[in-house]
């Protein structure tokens, strides 16, 4: 009899622990039990490589810098004053997510090259001696080619969440520039720009996908003015990319 049960026992331990590791048990103060929550892909983390889909709505913006031209001008009372206007955009892109050490290491190395639909607008102001302001809307409409590397940094994993920082930087390429309506399309950038980026998000575990939520904040290292010899470039220093951005990643 002892040794029938001995054996089940011991079948049964293995089951029991595994049990143990990928649910967690909820007690109230009396100890009695409230609910069970089940660990979802508990071998995630053993995963060297995962590859994933971004959604990613953003809003963009210049940040402007107005040329000495510019005060000259205004000190005569005929200057074109510049001011960014945050626009909407869209992107999508493929996650590359690697590992960088054992299951239990807090790095991931992530490349993330996708298109992202920009549409940046600059309003220019106007005024002569006793004159209203005569407001003009010029436009930097484009697709880029991004090229994100960025590290990750993520805490541990409490059941089925988890918190992450992440850093790096974004090399992007115009693949086109739209430039249907010549009236608000004077504005030019060059093709090349490259981004500081960071941000944080959360990692969620289903059962059969990670979804995360992340939010990131993009700066434009260069100046991507492409003069031209018209009163908006003119009037204009420089122009670099400001944008944030709602990643909704699956994994």
């Amino acid at each position: 009899m002892l040794l029938p049960l001995a054996l089940l026992l011991g079948l049964a331990s293995p089951v029991l622990a595994q049990r143990k590791r990928s649910d967690a048990i909820d007690r109230n103060r009396k100890g009695h039990i409230k609910g069970i929550t089940v660990e979802n892909l508990a071998n995630y983390n053993d995963r060297f490589y995962r590859p994933g889909l971004t959604i990613a709505p953003n809003f963009s913006r210049f940040f402007i810098e107005q040329s000495a031209a510019y005060f000259q001008a205004a000190q005569q009372g005929r200057g074109i004053s510049a001011n960014s206007v945050i626009s909407p955009g869209f992107g999508v892109g493929f996650i590359n997510d690697i590992r960088l050490g054992d299951p239990s290491t807090p790095f991931h190395l992530r490349f993330v090259p996708g298109l992202s639909f920009l549409t940046r607008r600059v309003e220019f102001a106007s005024a002569g001696a006793g004159q209203p302001d005569t407001i003009r809307t010029q436009e930097v409409s484009t697709t880029q080619l991004e090229l994100p590397l960025l590290l990750k940094y993520q805490s541990n994993r409490r059941r089925n969440t988890r918190f992450y920082m992440i850093g790096g930087i974004k090399p992007s390429f115009a693949v086109t520039q739209r430039q249907n309506t010549p009236a608000i399309n004077q504005l030019t950038v060059i093709k090349d720009d490259v981004m500081l980026e960071y941000g944080f998000g959360l990692d969620l575990f289903y059962p059969y996908f990670k979804f995360g939520p992340e939010l990131r904040f993009s700066h434009g290292l260069r100046n991507i003015l492409s003069p031209r010899n018209n009163q908006y470039s003119n009037s204009l220093q420089s122009l670099r990319t400001n944008t944030v951005t709602l990643y909704l990643n699956i994994e």
